[in-house]
């Protein structure tokens, strides 16, 4: 009896797995897209609280209008600005991104932008060090000598 209930449940099983669809997404053709100039932008070696604005350009090279309803960072340290209107086909934008540059070391952060493109789901990158602050204090030569 337990050989027939493990052999049904078995197929069962085999016949589930089998019966799922595939399902392939269609991109519509005159869906808008994103050509960037970069997608990951490097701040290199920074100072301490210095300026964190960098901004990613892009181009909507699609057929009709680009409209991002949000951005989402990987970390409260960064802050994405999106633009408030759609990108007309052949139209630019500008995608603000601010690092909070008061935490030392490196950093590599993703940013992910929600719209209905081509591909709804784009991921760009800002990464860089910020640097220790040299310290005020230098060191003098010792006034005992080893000669």
């Amino acid at each position: 009896m337990k050989k027939i209930i493990t052999l049904l449940f078995i197929g069962f099983i085999t016949l589930s797995i089998n019966a799922q669809e595939k399902t392939e997404t269609v991109v519509d053709p005159n869906a808008p897209v994103f050509e960037f100039e970069n997608e990951v932008i490097d701040y290199g070696k920074i100072e301490l609280n210095a300026d964190g604005v960098r901004i990613f350009k892009f181009k909507n090279i699609g057929k009709s209008p680009l409209v991002i309803t949000r951005i989402q960072s990987s970390c409260g340290c960064t802050v994405p600005k999106k633009p408030e209107d759609p990108i007309m086909p052949g139209a630019t934008g500008e995608i603000e991104v601010k690092y909070a540059t008061n935490r030392q070391g490196g950093f590599n952060k993703m940013i992910t932008i929600f719209s209905n493109a081509s591909e709804p789901n784009k991921k760009l990158r800002i990464k860089g060090i910020v640097l220790k602050p040299e310290s005020p204090v230098v060191k003098e030569k010792s006034a005992v000598s080893s000669k």
